[in-house]
Protein backbone atom coordinates (compact mmCIF):
# COMPACT_ATOMS: atom_id res chain seq x y z
CA UNK A 1 0.00 0.00 0.00
CA UNK A 2 1.54 3.47 -0.52
CA UNK A 3 0.68 6.08 1.86
CA UNK A 4 0.94 9.92 1.40
CA UNK A 5 4.62 10.67 2.33
CA UNK A 6 6.11 7.45 0.98
CA UNK A 7 8.42 8.41 -2.39
CA UNK A 8 7.45 7.73 -5.68
CA UNK A 9 10.11 7.36 -9.06
CA UNK A 10 8.98 8.38 -12.42
CA UNK A 11 10.87 7.36 -15.47
CA UNK A 12 10.38 9.23 -19.41
CA UNK A 13 11.49 6.50 -20.98
CA UNK A 14 13.41 6.99 -24.21
CA UNK A 15 15.26 5.38 -26.84
CA UNK A 16 18.27 6.53 -26.02
CA UNK A 17 18.02 8.19 -22.69
CA UNK A 18 15.55 7.92 -19.53
CA UNK A 19 14.77 10.68 -17.04
CA UNK A 20 14.34 10.33 -13.62
CA UNK A 21 12.14 12.25 -11.25
CA UNK A 22 11.17 11.75 -7.60
CA UNK A 23 8.64 12.80 -5.43
CA UNK A 24 5.83 12.91 -2.84
CA UNK A 25 1.84 12.02 -2.43
CA UNK A 26 1.69 14.56 0.37
CA UNK A 27 3.07 17.80 -1.69
CA UNK A 28 2.45 16.66 -4.97
CA UNK A 29 5.83 17.64 -6.01
CA UNK A 30 8.75 16.15 -7.76
CA UNK A 31 11.98 16.67 -8.06
CA UNK A 32 14.16 15.90 -11.32
CA UNK A 33 17.31 13.69 -10.36
CA UNK A 34 18.66 11.65 -13.30
CA UNK A 35 19.31 11.05 -16.83
CA UNK A 36 20.63 7.86 -17.70
CA UNK A 37 21.93 6.39 -20.71
CA UNK A 38 19.89 3.62 -23.01
CA UNK A 39 20.89 1.64 -25.82
CA UNK A 40 17.99 0.98 -28.19
CA UNK A 41 16.02 1.39 -24.95
CA UNK A 42 17.51 -1.04 -22.39
CA UNK A 43 19.16 1.00 -19.66
CA UNK A 44 22.15 0.30 -17.38
CA UNK A 45 20.20 -1.52 -14.85
CA UNK A 46 22.75 -1.25 -12.06
CA UNK A 47 22.31 2.78 -12.75
CA UNK A 48 18.46 2.26 -11.65
CA UNK A 49 19.10 -0.28 -8.87
CA UNK A 50 21.48 2.98 -7.50
CA UNK A 51 19.01 5.42 -7.48
CA UNK A 52 16.17 2.63 -6.05
CA UNK A 53 18.63 1.72 -3.36
CA UNK A 54 19.29 5.85 -2.51
CA UNK A 55 15.86 6.67 -2.61
CA UNK A 56 13.52 3.63 -1.95
CA UNK A 57 10.83 4.49 -3.58
CA UNK A 58 7.19 2.52 -2.95
CA UNK A 59 5.82 2.81 -6.25
CA UNK A 60 6.83 3.72 -10.17
CA UNK A 61 5.57 5.91 -12.80
CA UNK A 62 6.37 5.83 -16.19
CA UNK A 63 5.63 8.14 -19.01
CA UNK A 64 2.64 6.14 -21.37
CA UNK A 65 3.71 8.28 -24.67
CA UNK A 66 0.30 8.17 -26.26
CA UNK A 67 -0.32 9.43 -30.00
CA UNK A 68 -2.54 12.49 -30.11
CA UNK A 69 -5.75 10.69 -30.75
CA UNK A 70 -5.53 8.02 -27.59
CA UNK A 71 -3.99 5.57 -29.50
CA UNK A 72 -0.68 3.87 -28.68
CA UNK A 73 2.32 3.50 -30.24
CA UNK A 74 5.63 1.30 -30.61
CA UNK A 75 6.95 3.72 -28.28
CA UNK A 76 3.60 2.90 -25.81
CA UNK A 77 4.40 -0.23 -26.26
CA UNK A 78 8.06 -0.49 -25.20
CA UNK A 79 7.56 2.31 -22.20
CA UNK A 80 5.00 -0.65 -21.00
CA UNK A 81 7.35 -3.35 -21.25
CA UNK A 82 10.36 -1.46 -19.46
CA UNK A 83 7.38 -0.45 -16.51
CA UNK A 84 6.99 -4.15 -16.37
CA UNK A 85 11.01 -4.93 -16.27
CA UNK A 86 11.28 -2.38 -13.88
CA UNK A 87 8.38 -4.37 -11.82
CA UNK A 88 10.26 -7.36 -11.99
CA UNK A 89 13.85 -6.19 -11.21
CA UNK A 90 12.53 -4.60 -8.58
CA UNK A 91 9.14 -5.96 -7.13
CA UNK A 92 7.97 -2.06 -6.80
CA UNK A 93 4.00 -1.83 -8.31
CA UNK A 94 3.88 0.52 -11.25
CA UNK A 95 1.52 3.19 -12.97
CA UNK A 96 1.69 4.22 -16.50
CA UNK A 97 1.19 7.89 -17.31
CA UNK A 98 -0.14 9.48 -19.99
CA UNK A 99 2.96 11.12 -20.94
CA UNK A 100 1.11 13.78 -23.79
CA UNK A 101 3.04 17.02 -24.50
CA UNK A 102 5.49 16.84 -21.04
CA UNK A 103 8.52 16.49 -23.28
CA UNK A 104 7.71 19.50 -24.92
CA UNK A 105 6.42 21.16 -21.77
CA UNK A 106 10.45 20.26 -20.34
CA UNK A 107 11.99 22.04 -23.10
CA UNK A 108 9.74 25.29 -22.75
CA UNK A 109 11.91 28.13 -21.71
CA UNK A 110 15.18 25.83 -22.44
CA UNK A 111 17.36 27.17 -24.57
CA UNK A 112 20.46 25.78 -23.52
CA UNK A 113 20.17 22.55 -26.14
CA UNK A 114 21.00 20.49 -22.82
CA UNK A 115 18.89 17.10 -22.53
CA UNK A 116 15.34 17.76 -20.76
CA UNK A 117 14.35 14.08 -20.08
CA UNK A 118 14.45 14.31 -15.81
CA UNK A 119 12.71 17.36 -16.59
CA UNK A 120 9.83 15.38 -18.21
CA UNK A 121 9.84 12.72 -15.64
CA UNK A 122 9.18 15.05 -13.06
CA UNK A 123 6.15 16.44 -14.67
CA UNK A 124 5.05 13.23 -15.22
CA UNK A 125 5.03 12.59 -11.74
CA UNK A 126 3.22 15.89 -11.03
CA UNK A 127 0.76 15.04 -13.28
CA UNK A 128 0.36 11.67 -12.26
CA UNK A 129 -0.11 13.16 -8.40
CA UNK A 130 -2.65 15.95 -8.94
CA UNK A 131 -4.76 13.44 -11.56
CA UNK A 132 -4.30 10.56 -8.11
CA UNK A 133 -4.40 13.06 -5.32
CA UNK A 134 -2.66 11.02 -2.30
CA UNK A 135 -3.84 7.46 -3.18
CA UNK A 136 -2.45 6.69 -6.37
CA UNK A 137 -3.83 2.68 -8.02
CA UNK A 138 -0.90 0.37 -7.93
CA UNK A 139 -0.34 -2.03 -10.73
CA UNK A 140 1.85 -5.11 -10.89
CA UNK A 141 2.58 -7.68 -13.55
Amino acid sequence: MVRRHDLVMAFDFGMSKIGIAIGQAITKTATPIAIIKATDGIPDWSEIERWINEWQPRLFVVGLPLNMDDSSSEMSRLAEKFARKLNGRFHIPFEMMDERLTSFEAKQGKSSGKPQDHIAAKLILESFFQGHGFTPKRRTE
